[in-house]
């Protein structure tokens, strides 16, 4: 490929298109504030005006959220993977029905694999201005957002309703249903007792790895922090490797499926026959298939970099192996 044809490949994160319409809670106090970014595919923004980078199919989907100091993104649940690195700042995750069942705070470059079938929610606690990416399971990513029921009646109070057909209306606008078109339902009882509602305990150590572990393990090859083998097990139709200046390999490969190159600290190098680009943190690139190519960091200090491969499997609930 070309290297214009490979830059429309590579979303900068300062370049990112935000939308701080996406979800049902966007008038919600402590929501508000919010932004919503899709990177490469659909996502599962709930609103006409989210503005997607990259559209090509790669067998999962990659966004993040921006979010100021004290913001949080209201507890819902997922069919098939979401997975979120901290890019930048300081982030509580919290989950169960009500939010209290257990929480994890995560720090610059740790990753959460969070489990599927639970509520979850997250806030930026840091100082400033935070960026979570994240990777979601499947091109459809499940189908959608599960709401628990409290955010879709907060949200009704502050004039946004979600339609059974997954988009909004903003009664503030002057929108209504359109005819035919019911309002997504609330879950019931026996619903929501089949959410579980893990502990702290019971997440954690299966789930979260931590950036300082995760570069000791890559000192000498690729750490494969999500797959069949990895630190955290679990096969969501992808893999995820940490790779670091001493894993990382100059030699050209490729891969038989679609891959992105994250880079979380440092700036990296990838070149590919045709040409080649500079990465630095905060900046998405997707990788064809079966295209040769190296990343390796392009100068001294720190340098880590998150690789997402798809597997071609299933996604769906989180792997039980």
């Amino acid at each position: 490929m070309t290297p214009e044809e490979m830059s429309s490949r590579i979303v900068r994160y300062g370049e990112l298109q935000p939308c701080k319409t996406a979800f049902i809670d966007a008038h919600t106090p402590g929501s508000n504030q919010k932004e919503n970014f899709t990177i490469i595919g659909g996502g599962v923004s709930e609103s006409a005006d989210q503005h997607v980078h990259i559209t090509v199919p790669h067998g999962f989907n990659i966004g993040a959220a921006g979010q100021p100091p004290r913001c949080r993104n209201s507890l819902h649940s997922h069919r098939t993977a979401e997975v979120f690195f901290v890019l930048k700042g300081r982030w509580r995750f919290f989950w169960g029905r009500w939010g209290d069942a257990g929480e994890v705070v995560l720090e610059e470059g740790d990753i959460f694999n969070i489990p599927t079938g639970i509520f979850r929610g997250f806030e930026n606690i840091g100082t400033d201005y935070g960026m979570i990416m994240a990777i979601l399971g499947g091109d459809d990513a499940g189908g959608g957002v599960i709401w628990a029921p409290q955010v879709i009646e907060d949200a009704r109070d502050h004039g946004l309703v979600l339609g059974q057909n997954g988009k909004l209306y903003d009664s503030k606008k002057g929108q209504n249903l359109p005819d035919g078109v019911q309002p997504m339902p609330l879950l019931t009882d026996d619903e929501l007792a089949r959410f579980p509602e893990p502990t702290t305990a019971e997440v954690v150590p299966g789930y979260v790895a931590r950036y300082w572990d995760l570069a000791a393990l890559a000192d000498k090859s690729p750490a494969k922090v999500i797959g069949e083998r990895g630190i955290l097990k679990d096969k969501p139709g992808f893999e995820v490797d940490f790779i670091t200046h001493g894993s990382a390999d100059g030699g050209k490969h490729q891969h038989d499926k679609p891959s992105v190159l994250m880079p979380v600290r440092g700036h990296w190098r990838v070149d590919y026959d045709g040409g080649s680009a500079v990465l630095a943190p905060g900046d998405t690139m997707s990788i064809p298939q079966n295209m040769p190519h190296s990343a390796v960091p392009s100068m001294t200090g720190e340098a880590a970099l998150y690789r997402v491969i798809a597997t071609g499997e299933a996604a769906g609930a989180t792997w039980k192996g």
